[in-house]
């Protein structure tokens, strides 16, 4: 049962693996291609590209070394393995979730009119954005601090079984009930405070848009009956930006709400759980998130559908051109029937050098 339980935890981390993995090194690649041709990336593309590497980390840290693990092709959550990959996993998790909220937000302060105070703190945000990231990479950082100190490959004292978290190959070990509830809080607390905010920015971003569609549908009504022009699409591409953001989020409030719900879960009992059923659970729906919002951002994002469109338009370029470069060498080959009488020989020389080594070794 046990070999079953690591077959199937190990087939569910690599298919996140598979799918995430070459989804944020395909974002990432296409907002690099977005830079180089530009020379420059607007304030979201900077958060989204951001985003994209913390979720690699994600997937690439804790999914691809889960998976490998499952399936004993390699050994590396030893003690300093184990607070290694936590610490990176929690970090890079924690970032996931705050990166999701400062893009909401961003993408809240762009639908704001211009003059106002509220474009006023997008230009801010704008200028100081690696203000922010450094920001929240410092207070991320410090906040997963805990899994350093706590994290362990084997359990080493069973007095602490009372107040400790198993996570298959790991255990984190906490010195009293007190310090594991207060660490339990605080990782609850990190990820409700941008869940709030970020569904209240998606509210405030979908009314938004409802009240732009109503507006667009009564000029239309009002055009169509006056024999005027139709309204143009300047703010297509924010709104489209803005969907594309609320999609993130509601992907992230379904993933994440469950996360901590199996976590406050794992929190309120006594004794450590002998099965890592609840941690695998809770470390998938989070690492989901990761996965998928490549994909989102793939079919949401025009700059990176085009860049990733062109990069396949070029590829399939070049193996068109490999294939006629191939057909007009076999073409000279059959006109040239002494070098094509030469191969064939080769051919069966080879051959028949094969079957004698095989007898050889039969007999």
């Amino acid at each position: 049962c046990h070999v079953l339980y690591l077959f199937v935890r190990g087939m569910l981390y690599l298919s996140l693996t598979v799918v995430g993995v070459p989804g944020n090194i395909a974002v990432i690649l296409a907002f690099l291609l977005l830079l180089y041709q530009e020379n420059r990336l607007l304030p979201a593309d900077v958060i989204v590209l951001h985003l994209a590497c913390v979720n690699l980390l994600v997937v690439g840290v804790r999914c691809l070394l889960e998976t490998l693990e499952s399936f004993y092709l390699t050994r590396v959550f030893g003690d300093i393995g184990c607070k290694a990959i936590i610490f990176v996993y929690r970090t890079s998790r924690s970032l996931s979730i705050w990166l999701t909220f400062v893009l909401s937000a961003y993408q809240c302060l762009s639908i704001a009119p211009p003059g106002s105070r509220w474009a006023s703190a997008r230009a801010l945000v704008a200028q100081n954005l690696w203000v922010v990231f450094f920001f929240l990479w410092l207070v991320n950082t410090c906040m997963s601090s805990a899994a350093i100190l706590f994290s362990f490959g084997t359990k080493n004292d069973s007095s602490l079984v009372n107040h400790g978290i198993n996570v298959q190959f790991c255990y984190v070990f906490f010195p009293s009930k007190l310090s594991k509830q207060a660490n339990g809080a605080g990782q609850v607390g990190r990820d409700v405070v941008p869940m709030t905010l970020m569904t209240l920015a998606s509210l405030i971003i979908l009314v938004f848009l409802y009240k732009h569609s109503r507006q667009v549908k009564g000029l239309r009504s009002s055009s169509s009956s006056g024999g005027g022009g139709g309204g143009g699409g300047s703010s297509g591409a924010e709104q489209r930006a803005a969907k594309a953001v609320v999609a993130l989020v509601t992907l992230y409030v379904v993933m994440y709400g469950v996360d901590n719900g199996l976590w406050v879960y794992t929190l309120t009992v006594k004794k450590t759980l002998k099965s890592s059923l609840m941690s695998d659970l809770r470390i998938f729906f989070s690492s989901l998130y990761a996965a998928l919002s490549p994909l989102v951002i793939i079919a949401s994002n025009r700059k990176v559908n085009g860049r990733l469109r062109c990069v396949a338009l070029l590829h399939n370029a070049a193996l068109l051109q490999d294939d006629v470069t191939f057909l007009l060498h076999f073409e000279i080959l059959l006109h040239n029937g002494n070098l094509l009488h030469n191969v064939a020989q080769q051919c069966i020389c080879i051959f028949l050098g094969f079957m004698c080594c095989f007898l050889t070794c039969c007999f």
